[in-house]
């Protein structure tokens, strides 16, 4: 199977300018009259802001304004109440956490990029509008913000709340493989995406995946990018003026080396009998993190199957206009999503 190459950046710019012209944008929705609230609760700076000398009290304090959240960061964030990771005790290990140096730059680093988080508010306020719009019967999650010291960049807790790591966004020029050295999260191609840039996304990415549900059992290849292809196209409508290659977390080159390769990238698929493929071994570079896609020119980035997965949703729902999110969620058949998509990419 051959990949196009483009020899001149004239004719690179031309091809590109031409497959956007062509490409079908969907109308975004008015969601101005939609009114949601933003509750920003910065967990960080409350811990962090306790005295140590009232060390008691003032974890008695915080466990009292974040009920829910305390919980999970001290048994399982930071563990300090766990009797085999803190055999000291719980206030002797915070004190510990609190005092620690490494810990402190850590939190003077993200206090450097985060003490104001107007625009990520901004952001997530304009994120829920299009979520309320999308799924009128769900309330827009409350937000905690935390570190862990790399632990955890975003999950959900308790019956609507997100937590967000800042330590996983301090830019790509922050030295995270220098803390964490041969762990395969903070890989160079992983880490150019834990910036500020990328902080919304990556925050409700978790949300959406709660919404879509468990990967399908099959672990066919196609299932899995289908499946994968709805949550871009989720993502893609909360955020509808970001640009792809935050949504997708590569760079703009790869973006526009998948649209113009949108046919060779199909056709390989199909030639090497990968669509029911669920040899994971084979397949996960498809659609999991990584570096790369085997087969394909070293320009190719990883997780190609989703960005065709979402191309097939972004088909099915064009041909198909008054489903609605809910609806699409409860397409588990990717057979026919594919079938009734038509999906078929043109040279």
């Amino acid at each position: 199977m051959s990949f196009k190459k483009n020899w001149f950046y004239f004719v690179f710019i031309v091809m590109l300018f031409n497959t956007c012209a062509k490409e079908y944008k969907e109308e975004v929705p008015d969601v101005s009259d939609i009114n949601v609230k933003v509750e920003l609760q910065r967990f960080e700076k409350d811990l962090f802001s306790i005295d140590t000398n009232s060390l008691s009290s003032g974890l008695t304090a915080l466990e009292e304004k974040y009920p829910d959240f305390s919980t999970i960061f001290f048994e399982n964030v930071v563990s300090s109440k766990n009797p085999r990771v803190a055999p000291e005790g719980h206030e002797a290990f915070m004190k510990g956490f609190l005092s620690f140096p490494a810990i402190r730059h850590l939190y003077d680093t993200c206090m450097v990029i985060y003490d104001d988080m107007s625009v990520q508010e901004e952001e997530f306020e304009q994120a829920f509008k299009y979520f309320k719009h999308y799924f009128p019967d769900k309330e827009e999650p409350d937000i905690t913000t935390f570190i862990s010291e790399y632990g955890y960049a975003a999950f959900i807790y308790g019956d609507n709340s997100l937590a967000v790591g800042l330590d996983f966004y301090l830019g790509a020029d922050y030295p995270y493989f220098q803390y964490n050295q041969g762990h395969p999260s903070f890989s160079n191609y992983l880490t150019r995406t834990f910036t500020p840039e990328h902080l919304a996304t990556k925050a409700l990415k978790p949300l959406v995946e709660d919404l879509c549900g468990d990967e399908p059992a099959t672990g066919r290849l196609l299932d899995i990018m289908v499946h994968n292809g709805k949550k871009l196209y989720i993502i893609d409508h909360l955020f509808p003026y970001t640009a792809d290659s935050i949504k997708l977390e590569m760079t703009q080159t790869q973006v526009a080396w998948l649209k113009d390769n949108e046919y060779d990238m199909w056709a390989f698929f199909l030639s090497e009998d990968l669509l029911y493929s669920t040899d994971w071994g084979l397949i996960k570079k498809y659609v999991a993190p990584s570096p790369n896609s085997p087969g394909m020119p070293e320009e190719a980035p990883g997780r190609t199957a989703n960005w065709l997965g979402w191309q097939i949703v972004k088909k099915y729902m064009r041909l198909n206009p008054q489903t609605t999110m809910y609806e699409l969620i409860e397409l588990r058949d990717a057979q026919v999503v594919l079938e009734r998509s038509k999906y078929k990419p043109r040279r």
